[in-house]
């Protein structure tokens, strides 16, 4: 069961017309690629994705399965959304409670262990050898964790353990923990024994509610996990995962993974052109995806398919998304542009003072990065600061003045 409705909204405009799971990263791929990959790495045929928020654009990327090879007559991967407009059913109201809303799809596939997964973080794991240490230990509940700097336990639910792995105490993202295991949201249950929670307990929540009430009384072991992970929740992380993908010291290793995606969907990426280089056109230490074309220069950057980059403009430090077209002697300096923007001839990205917190959202965006929304049109020769949000669908009337000042929000005028 694969937990995929969440609302991105530490993402800020980058989660704001899609669900987390499906926000393009590295290129080609969707943050949801690493687990349906996973999945089928590790050797399972069958996964439920629970979608809530936004969904349209993760169904089609998920499609029927094929691209992760969820199909056939015992394969499948099936899109689970709220059982609205049904007696006794709501909106998803937690992780538990999307579970719940359909113990039917479990009963239906008589499994003896279920797998529930998150789709919103980058890494390589082999699922498979969690539930061979979960038989092993006898285990009623498996959490897999991870050691954390202690300056992160609070973002964590975080397991405290005996020397035989299993898990004596939780607590649930604490101000002062007592541990730094912190549990990754994937979880191996016993079918019987996950339906009784569920049935028995009423919250919502598998880390606040359904693992403290299983400590009091059923098995519950730690399966430790080494290697790279990163919880992309926040701008600033997703950038840094992007980023990642350029340093070959990171941990992070796209083929080596074997991680897929379906290149069926976002435009046909097979059906587009090798990306090319033009005379005078520069990339170093960068992803460029099919399609593009490169006549200015492109640096430590990651290019989605489709991108144009005009001679003379330079694209640094950025994660652009794609088919959009950056005009000549423009400048994109530590941004992240979505799609389809259209960035005008001697426009400059990213500079100013780093240190202006973005006015409306400080929490969002305070380390430099700048956010540029889907299609937002910015304006030949327009001057924008560090810490900014171009909302989507900008177009030049929106802009006060040709400058915009670090931290500012610029939103699409009333009509």
């Amino acid at each position: 069961m694969l937990l995929a409705g969440g609302v991105g909204s530490r993402l800020n405009i980058l989660g704001a017309a899609r669900a987390k799971p499906a926000v393009p990263f590295g290129g080609i791929y969707r943050i949801i690629d690493f687990t349906l990959s996973n999945a089928m790495n590790s050797g399972f045929n069958t996964i439920g994705v629970l979608t809530q928020y936004k969904p349209l654009s993760l169904m089609e990327h998920i499609g029927t399965g094929d691209a992760w090879d969820f199909t056939g007559r015992m394969r499948g991967a099936k899109i689970l959304p709220p059982r609205t407009g049904q007696k006794d059913s709501d909106w998803y109201r937690g992780t538990a409670d999307a579970v719940r809303q359909n113990i039917d799809f479990i009963e239906s596939h008589k499994s003896d262990r279920i797998l529930i997964l998150s789709g919103d973080h980058i890494y390589k794991m082999d699922y498979a050898a969690m539930v061979r240490f979960h038989g092993e230990h006898e285990a009623d509940v498996t959490i897999a964790v991870m050691t954390v700097p202690w300056q992160e336990t609070e973002q964590f639910g975080i397991a405290i353990t005996d020397d035989h792995r299993r898990i004596i105490g939780w607590e649930e993202k604490p101000k002062k923990a007592r541990a730094n295991l912190a549990s990754m949201g994937i979880y191996v249950f016993n079918t019987d024994y996950l339906l009784h929670l569920l049935r028995t307990i009423p919250q919502h929540d598998f880390g606040q509610h359904m693992i403290p009430a299983a400590l009091q009384k059923a098995r519950v072991f730690g399966y430790p996990f080494e290697g790279y992970w990163r919880d992309v929740g926040t701008v600033r992380a997703y950038w840094e995962a992007n980023m990642d993908l350029l340093d070959p010291q990171s941990g992070i290793d796209l083929a080596g993974w074997h991680l897929r995606s379906n290149i069926e969907e976002e435009g046909r990426v097979s059906d587009r052109p090798p990306s090319f280089l033009a005379p005078g056109g520069n990339v170093r230490n960068s992803i460029v995806s099919p399609g593009c074309v490169i006549r200015g220069t492109v640096e430590s950057s990651i290019l989605s398919p489709g991108v144009i980059v005009e001679s003379g403009a330079v694209i640094k430090d950025s994660v652009v998304m794609h088919g959009t077209h950056v005009g000549r002697e423009a400048r994109v300096t530590e941004c992240i542009l979505d799609k389809l923007v259209r960035v005008g001839d001697g426009a400059v990205l990213g500079i100013g003072d780093r240190g202006m917190a973005n006015h409306e959202k400080p929490e969002h965006l305070s380390s430099g990065l700048t956010l540029v929304g889907k299609e937002a049109e910015i304006a030949a020769a327009v001057r924008v600061g560090k810490n900014c949000i171009l909302c989507p669908g900008l177009v030049l009337s929106d802009y006060p003045s040709s400058f915009v000042e670090s931290g500012a929000t610029i939103r699409r005028q009333a009509q």
